[in-house]
């Protein structure tokens, strides 16, 4: 007769509610920051292909997807904007009266416990795609650094709640800081994208904002894929220019990084499950191949297990129903 160790782990396993007493890591609405994409005009639903379920929206229909939002018991939202007109500058990025900085008032208007956060870069708003000012083919640093800090305040005299830089140009959130604190500000956060990678897994979100590059590519300012060190150096550099929440993105592929950054300076830690790894669980789960919800709920149970404390994902609202659906 075979002999068992006195330790058997699957003791803790056979019983569901022995399972769930024993749970380590537990998803919530808090965890979640929903992305939505603004355009403009009126009565405009427009779904991006590449990324089903989600859609282009104009502020009306935004409004309305807020409301939902808050009702599921979401918080949190990000938005990104789609301008009327693009140009060497991206001068509506700025502007007091652009898509984002309208936006923003229509739902604090109307959307009254709903934490408003705006996505700070130029790619959206240029005529190029690039992240910046150009000069040639080369994104200017420092001067790209100025309009960014100037799109931040708009947003914040508009209303947003915490504005999130995701450019990666070299010390834009001591510059956000600067204009913020000027200008009676000095209660607003920064969650900066401190570790952004150039990843292949954007794709579908350029799509849906309207954002791919019209030559080259963002290897000069967004991460080398192959670098964990620098990720550490990066989000170092962000935490002492004053960033009060650092991200990592993608979040899937980059689990090892968000539990080294976490580790490392127990900062509160975002991450982007961003649109690839979205569209790839949505193909796989429209086609039959995976299990789309279980799927779903492993891929954000395993960024918090990294070490997230929360996440911008598209399955926001999603979640939020499975988990009223699998409350205990």
């Amino acid at each position: 007769m075979a002999t068992f160790p006195v330790k058997r782990m699957r003791r803790l396993r056979y019983n569901p509610l022995i399972r769930d007493m024993v749970r380590e890591t537990e998803l919530s609405k808090n965890d979640f920051i929903y992305p939505l994409f603004v355009v403009p005009g009126k009565n405009i639903n427009k779904p991006i292909k590449s990324m089903p379920g989600i859609s282009q929206l104009s502020i009306d229909n935004l409004v309305k997807e807020c409301k939902e939002v808050e009702s599921l018991g979401i918080l949190v939202v990000i938005l990104f904007g789609i301008p009327s007109h693009k140009d060497e500058k991206g001068s509506e990025a700025y502007d007091p009266e652009g898509i984002i900085q309208k936006a923003i008032g229509a739902i604090k208007a109307e959307v009254k416990n709903l934490l408003v956060i705006t996505d700070v870069c130029m790619c959206e708003y240029t005529s190029h795609g690039h992240c910046g000012l150009l000069n040639g083919e080369e994104i200017l640093n420092d001067e790209t650094v100025e309009l960014l800090a100037k799109e931040s305040l708009t947003h914040v005299q508009a209303g947003a709640d915490m504005v999130a830089p995701s450019d990666m140009m070299d010390g834009r959130v001591a510059a956000i800081r600067k204009i913020l604190d000027e200008n009676g500000f000095q209660k607003t956060p920064i969650m900066s994208y401190a570790v952004k990678y150039s990843s292949g897994y954007y794709g579908p979100f350029r799509d849906a904002a309207e954002s791919a590059p019209a030559f080259g590519d963002r290897r000069s300012h967004q991460m080398d894929i192959a670098n964990g060190n620098e990720a550490m150096r990066e989000a170092e550099s962000d935490i002492d220019e004053g960033a009060d929440i650092i991200m990592v993105k993608p979040a899937g592929p980059y689990l090892d990084i968000i539990r080294r950054v976490k580790d490392k300076f127990g900062m509160p830690t975002a991450a982007y499950q961003v649109s690839g790894e979205y569209a790839m669980i949505k193909a796989a789960g429209i086609n039959g191949w995976i299990d789309e919800e279980r799927v779903m709920i492993e891929s954000l149970t395993a960024i918090k297990r990294a070490g997230a404390d929360f996440f911008l994902t598209y399955f926001a609202k999603d979640a939020a129903r499975w988990l009223d659906k699998n409350k205990r």
